[in-house]
C-alpha cells in the first residue's frame, strides 16, 4: 500500500505534553463495527465481559537517552571532540547496545564516545541509521551506570517542546513496569491505576502479563512511498508458556483477548500459529503489520493515538479497517482529544 494512504493532518495543539490526573479520567474513544462512541478509560470494564483476558506489557522505561562526546584521535596532535546524544535501541550483548545518535555523519567506526565517565566503542554503523556501541563495563555495571548519566527518553515530539523533568519519572512508566528494557513506554498502559484494574477483576476479566521492550524506532516515521519497502527494527520479547497456555484456555472458553497497546499485540501475533495457538516466546519480533494482514489471536486492542504515516496507525488501520481508522481520527481530532504518549485511548474491536 502507499505510505500516503495512512497520512491526516493533526493541529499542533492536540498532541498532549502532560497526562491527566488520575489516569483513567483519560477519554476513550470506542470504535466498534464502524460505529464511534465516547467515552472515559474508567468506562473499561463496562465494554468488557467475564472471561475476556487483559494483556499488558509489563516491560519497563529505563534512563536511555545519552548526552556525551565523540572523541577521535587528531593527526596533529591531542583529540577530535563533539557532542553527540545518543538513544538507546536494543540490547545486543551484556556490554553492547545499538542506539540511534545525533549527529549521526559525526560519527565511524573506531571513534570513542564518552557520557560521563561511562564510554563506548563504536563498532559498526548501519545503513538503517542504527549505530553499534560495545560499552566499558557490562550487565547489572552497565545498567548502573546508565540509570546515572541518562535521562528517562521522552517521544521526540514532546522533547521538542519542553524538558524531561523529575514528574516524568513516574508519568512515563506504567502500574506493570517489571522487567527493565524498553527505551519508549507501552503507552496504553499509562492509563490504568489499581483501582481500575480492582473493578476489571470484579467484572470477571483476567489480567496477564507479556514482556516486550520497546525500541527507538517506534517514533520513525515511515520513509518508502510503498509500505512493502519499509523495514521494521526489532524488538526483544517474551510470552511464558504459562501465559499461552492460559490464553489459549481464555479462547477455548469464548472469551476475547484484549490487548493493552500494539505492543503486547505485535508479540502475541509473533508468538501465534497459523491455526490461532499461541505458543511460548523468547527473542526478538520484527512483525510489521498493515491491512490485508490476518490476525490470528488478538480481538480486541486499546491503544493510544498515532502518529501520521506511522507503522502503529498502519496497524490500528489493519485491525478496524482503514476508513474506519479515518474517520476514528477525524472524529478525535474535531471533539479535541488529545494525542499521542500522554494522549487519551481507544478501544477497537477488530473488523474481522
Amino acid at each position: 500500500m502507499r505510505t500516503a494512504d495512512f497520512d491526516f493532518d493533526l493541529p499542533e495543539d492536540r498532541i498532549a505534553l502532560r497526562p491527566v490526573e488520575p489516569r483513567d479520567s483519560a477519554r476513550l474513544l470506542v470504535v466498534q463495527e464502524g460505529a464511534l462512541r465516547d467515552a472515559a478509560v474508567r468506562d473499561l470494564p463496562g465494554f468488557l465481559r467475564a472471561g475476556d483476558a487483559l494483556v499488558f506489557n509489563d516491560t519497563r522505561v529505563i534512563p536511555a537517552r545519552l548526552s556525551g562526546r565523540r572523541e577521535r584521535p587528531n593527526p596533529e596532535g591531542g583529540l577530535l571532540t563533539v557532542e553527540v546524544e545518543a538513544t538507546l535501541h536494543h540490547r545486543d550483548a551484556p556490554d553492547r547496545w545499538s542506539a540511534f545518535m545525533k549527529p549521526g555523519k559525526r560519527i565511524k567506526p573506531g571513534d570513542t564516545v564518552r557520557f560521563g565517565d561511562l564510554a563506548a566503542t563504536v563498532l559498526a554503523k548501519g545503513e538503517d541509521g542504527l549505530i553499534d556501541l560495545a560499552f566499558d563495563r557490562s550487565g547489572p555495571k552497565l545498567d548502573a551506570a546508565i540509570r546515572d548519566v541518562g535521562v528517562m527518553p521522552l517521544p521526540p515530539y514532546i522533547a521538542a517542546k519542553r524538558p524531561e523533568d523529575d514528574r516524568d519519572l513516574s508519568d512515563y512508566q506504567t502500574v506493570f513496569a517489571a522487567h527493565d528494557g524498553s527505551v519508549a513506554a507501552p503507552t496504553a498502559g499509562l492509563h490504568f491505576t489499581p483501582d481500575l484494574l480492582a473493578r476489571l477483576a470484579e467484572a470477571g476479566v483476567t489480567t496477564h502479563a507479556v514482556t516486550l521492550h520497546v525500541g527507538a524506532g517506534t517514533f520513525l516515521p515511515v520513509k518508502a512511498d510503498d509500505t512493502a519497502d519499509h523495514r521494521m527494527h526489532s524488538e526483544w520479547g517474551e510470552v511464558s508458556a504459562d501465559t499461552a497456555a492460559a490464553l489459549n484456555a481464555v479462547h477455548a472458553r469464548g472469551g476475547r483477548i484484549v490487548c493493552v497497546g500494539t505492543t503486547s499485540l505485535r508479540l502475541l501475533e509473533s508468538a501465534t500459529a497459523e491455526d490461532g495457538t499461541i505458543g511460548a516466546f523468547h527473542g526478538d519480533t520484527a512483525i510489521f503489520i498493515t491491512p490485508g494482514y490476518v490476525f490470528r489471536a488478538v480481538d480486541v486492542l486499546m491503544t493510544n493515538f498515532h502518529l501520521p504515516r506511522s507503522t502503529l496507525f498502519m496497524l490500528v488501520s489493519a485491525f478496524a479497517g482503514l476508513e474506519t481508522m479515518k474517520a476514528a481520527y477525524t472524529h478525535a481530532i474535531v471533539e479535541s482529544y488529545r494525542f499521542y504518549s500522554y494522549g487519551d485511548g481507544s478501544l477497537l474491536f477488530r473488523s474481522r
